[in-house]
């Protein structure tokens, strides 16, 4: 062991449990949010959309989403976290009902808001529960894990969904989730003690005050700032996925969901490898590496002209290596930042930033990029390419910003410790 490496501390079997049901929460979530990628190609074929019209169907996800947590953060402190958790999570299974027996893009766009209200706020009280029940030192495996959702998601949910979608229609891959996430949430229901320890430190704040209190703090709008750059290159470009996949690089439907499950594989075996490496170097570093890599592998696939399937698989391993080694040590150091008590408002507003930044960036991205008829190529795909990688770099500043405020909490933490007086009984 080097002198910039940690101790690995083991998971009690109760947090083993703990991150198995977040993580399948985490799965259903981001399954119901990512298969709008896939499917997007299908939709716009069968109900005849333009790419703006897309671009708005999943916009008024993030929206909403973001809207939700800003109403819900003020309130996310002072409720038991599996109390909050369970409702949203029904919620969230009821608008994805709602996405299964649409039949109109009004329709759809009225149950993706409904959606988007619900399972918006999910990922903030997972990592509030997180940040609460896994100390710092733990939280790098503990993302990894998290994020294995949308590897699992592409690799066992997309293809799936892709085979119902062509037997039974786009509305079938939402069905199949709702019936998934249905057991989760009674295993929930079941298995997970309460979580009130945050309430033991009492705050005599509004839910107003309390969430002004939490936005007024600079280093948490640092926080903010830096996850919700971080949400806009993803949203920027990956509405457009298949799409681009199909009528620029004709990958054919069938190979499709050949595609979405080797790129999700690799980031099943890539994401514990990062959180554990994250837990034990410094997690700055290991961002700012994946951000370079990420990139470059941006401004090579999105201009990208038709080739080799097998090398469209190889730029898309190479394109989620990127992507997801950001993404794990970047939120484990955000979930250091917030105190005990203003935790689950700081996930809960982060969250929402994140979604309104991505609702932006998806809304945007419908307007740069275009397409002749249902059938041509994309247009102007590789400008996004560009404007990922001017995002990208600032990203990178803010959450080196934000690994110093971390470093210098922990170093204050330790001298106070220090000159702690012991208590003699």
């Amino acid at each position: 062991m080097t002198s910039n490496e940690t101790p690995i501390k083991k998971f009690s079997p109760y947090q083993v449990l703990v991150i198995v049901m977040l993580a399948l929460t985490q799965f259903t979530v981001v399954l119901d949010f990512m298969v709008m990628s896939p499917l997007g190609d299908i939709l716009m074929k069968s109900m005849n959309l333009k790419t703006s019209q897309f671009g708005f169907a999943v916009s008024s996800y993030a929206f909403s989403a973001g809207i939700s947590g800003l109403l819900t953060a003020g309130f996310a402190d002072k409720f038991d976290r599996k109390k909050l958790l369970l409702f949203f999570y029904v919620g969230f299974i009821s608008g994805t009902l709602l996405c299964g027996i649409t039949t109109s893009y009004p329709m759809l766009i009225a149950a993706r808001i409904t959606t988007g209200l619900f399972g918006g706020v999910i990922g903030s009280i997972a990592m509030a529960i997180v940040a609460d029940l896994f100390p710092i030192e733990q939280r790098g495996r503990v993302m990894g894990f998290l994020q294995m959702g949308l590897g699992a998601s592409q690799v066992l949910g997309i293809p799936i969904s892709l085979f119902l979608a062509n037997i039974w229609g786009w509305q079938s891959p939402f069905l199949m989730i709702v019936g998934l996430a249905s057991l989760i949430w009674l295993t929930i229901l079941i298995k997970l003690q309460p979580i009130t320890k945050h309430l033991d430190v009492r705050t005599d704040r509004t839910a107003l005050t309390h969430l002004l209190h939490t936005i007024s703090k600079r280093n948490y709008r640092i926080g903010f700032l830096a996850t919700s750059m971080l949400s806009l290159g993803g949203f920027m470009m990956m509405p457009w996925g298949s799409a681009f996949a199909i009528n620029n690089l004709h990958v054919t439907t069938h190979q499709l969901p050949l595609l979405f499950m080797v790129a999700g594989l690799s980031s099943l075996i890539i994401m514990p490898l990062i959180g554990k490496l994250s837990d034990q170097v410094d997690k700055f570093k290991i961002f700012a590496i994946a951000s370079l890599w990420m990139m470059i592998m941006v401004s090579i696939y999105t201009n990208l002209t038709p080739v080799p399937f097998w090398f469209v698989i190889l730029m898309n391993i190479f394109f989620m290596m990127g992507i997801m080694s950001r993404m794990v040590p970047a939120m484990a150091m955000v979930t250091a930042l917030p105190k005990l008590q203003d935790r689950g408002a700081f996930m809960s507003i982060n969250s929402s930033l994140q979604q309104i930044a991505g609702g932006i960036a998806a809304g945007v991205g419908g307007m740069i990029v275009t397409q002749k008829d249902k059938f041509s190529p994309l247009e102007h795909y590789n400008t996004l390419g560009y404007m990922i990688i001017g995002l990208s770099i600032i990203c990178v500043f803010m959450v080196y910003r934000v690994s110093r405020m971390i470093k210098g909490q922990q170093k204050e933490k330790m001298e106070i410790e220090k000159h702690a007086v012991p208590i003699i009984e």
